[in-house]
């Protein structure tokens, strides 16, 4: 293993992770601080240092609500993967960390880029959960990233427009695509193979994913994706409404003068707390995942995802997707005797429908995650449960979990990396870069085929995985 490389920025220098074979680099920046003059301006390019930059600490998350020391019992997140009371907060937030079990620079593993969720309102790429050395024990070089959200993220203003007229918009979302650019320039120097990158995200992650494989200067550099409780499409009404430019420009302006100025250049004078006050008096995270989401642009972000695909406009990477049962069920506005559906779910059975009528020739795999979740709070398969499960990060969790828990874990995070690997998620279970035993001693993975609209077939994660088929209930198929 090495624990020096070189970035076009400079050389740095990271540690041994708790397994000593896997190098661990935290607080690389892929970006220059976007604050004064910058706040609100798309990515610019980190500057170069000089000597060794020493990568042994995460770095500040995008500004949001911190974690509590005491949050609400009925708080599920909070007391999830929230707990850290000493986060650091700050504007200056892009920073990507790299995990590698490459022993030297030229081996050309495999890339794992994550996009954390949160509704593009919260979160950060150094949550406890997104641990990535038991991805990388596999052989695979695994990077999470920072990207600004809520205000932050995804203000606009016409001052902005006129200054960046190729790039007014979706500041978050040109971070993402910003440290992908980075990754696909650095990564061979930490042993990562530039055209094997898969990106998955998980929530707004996954959303965040379907940005980026929309996004034509992107192709290139995406080799396979993940899609994670991502695909959200709602048959009664918006969850995220979709504002174009002039739209989202107004409500800048209304934020502005909130805030009491008008000017871009006032706006960038104030301080951070300030800013964030304003936030929460305007609404806090409610109002703010009506208001800064994703805006259709023109540039970055043009059409709606699930029409191009529809329509055979876009034809995505081979795809690696599921959903939790419990989550996102929704029906009509003010109409309580309409049956919910899962709109995650109903989603991607759309998407999977559109891919396969217009002949998508991808092998795209689908999971239903089943496993029961044990704690006093009876959470149900909760949104983001899998998190737990796919990063085999179980050990991090305050839940009982049981043997058969780790079991499924261990077989899930199999999957998800033979996939990373060569876009088939069947192998070997138990598989380890660092392992001496004969292939023989493995098992197999239970087989899990490519979906299609005739079988019906997800792989259900419950206390074991087994493939079935699964056709939508009676009520979804209303809206299919």
């Amino acid at each position: 293993m090495f624990r020096i490389t070189k970035t076009e920025q400079g050389i740095v220098e990271g540690l041994p992770a708790a397994d000593p074979r896997i190098t661990v680099f935290k607080g690389i920046p892929f970006a220059a601080p976007p604050v004064g003059n910058l706040r609100w301006a798309p990515p610019q390019e980190a500057a170069k240092w000089e000597g060794v930059r020493q990568c042994f600490k995460y770095l500040a998350a995008p500004v949001q609500p911190g974690p509590e020391e005491n949050p609400r019992v009925d708080d599920l997140y909070s007391k999830e993967w929230s707990v850290d009371t000493t986060l650091q907060l700050n504007e200056d937030c892009l920073y990507l960390n790299i995990w590698t079990p490459a022993k030297k620079t030229d081996e050309k593993l495999p890339v794992y880029f994550w996009i954390f969720g949160g509704g593009w309102q919260v979160g950060h790429a150094s949550e406890m959960e997104f641990d990535g050395e038991r991805i990388a024990r596999r052989g695979i070089v695994v990077v999470t990233i920072n990207y600004r959200v809520n205000l932050f993220g995804f203000t606009c203003h016409p001052e902005l427009t006129a200054e960046y007229p190729d790039s007014p918009a979706n500041q978050g979302l040109m971070d993402q695509h910003k440290a992908l650019e980075w990754v696909y320039k650095n990564i061979s120097n930490f042993g990562g193979d530039p055209e094997q990158i898969t990106i998955g995200g998980q929530s707004a992650g996954g959303g965040s994913v379907l940005n980026q494989i929309s996004y034509k200067k992107n192709a290139p550099m995406i080799k396979r994706a993940v899609v994670e409780s991502g695909f959200l499409l709602n048959p009664f009404f918006d969850v995220f409404p979709a504002k174009n430019l002039s739209q989202a420009e107004k409500v800048g302006e209304e934020f502005f003068e909130f805030c009491g100025v008008k000017t871009l250049k006032e706006a960038r004078e104030l301080s951070t707390e300030f800013l964030y006050q304003k936030w929460n008096e305007w609404g806090g995270f409610q109002k703010s995942a009506a208001t800064w989401t994703p805006v259709k642009d023109g540039q970055f972000a043009c059409f709606d995802f699930f029409d191009e695909v529809e329509k055979g406009n876009i034809v995505p990477p081979p795809l690696f997707t599921g959903y939790t049962p419990d989550e996102f069920k929704m029906g009509p506005l003010n109409q309580p005797d309409v049956e919910p559906i899962n709109v995650v779910e109903y989603a991607l059975r759309k998407v999977m429908n559109s891919l396969e009528k217009n002949g998508n020739p991808n092998k795209n795999y689908v999971y239903r995650f089943d496993v029961p979740m044990p704690g006093w709070d009876n959470p149900g398969r909760f949104h983001s449960a899998d998190l737990w499960f796919f990063f085999e990060t179980l050990a991090k969790c305050w839940r009982p979990f049981k043997g058969f828990h780790y079991d499924v874990s261990r077989q899930m995070c199999n999957y998800l990396c033979n996939f990373i690997k060569t876009g088939d998620v069947n192998g070997l279970d138990s598989y380890n870069c660092f392992a001496c035993s004969k292939e023989s001693d493995w098992e197999t993975l239970p087989r899990w085929e490519p979906f299609s609209t005739e079988k019906n077939n997800f792989m259900i994660f419950e206390k074991d995985c087994k493939e079935i088929n699964l056709p939508a209930d009676e009520n979804m198929k209303k809206y299919l």
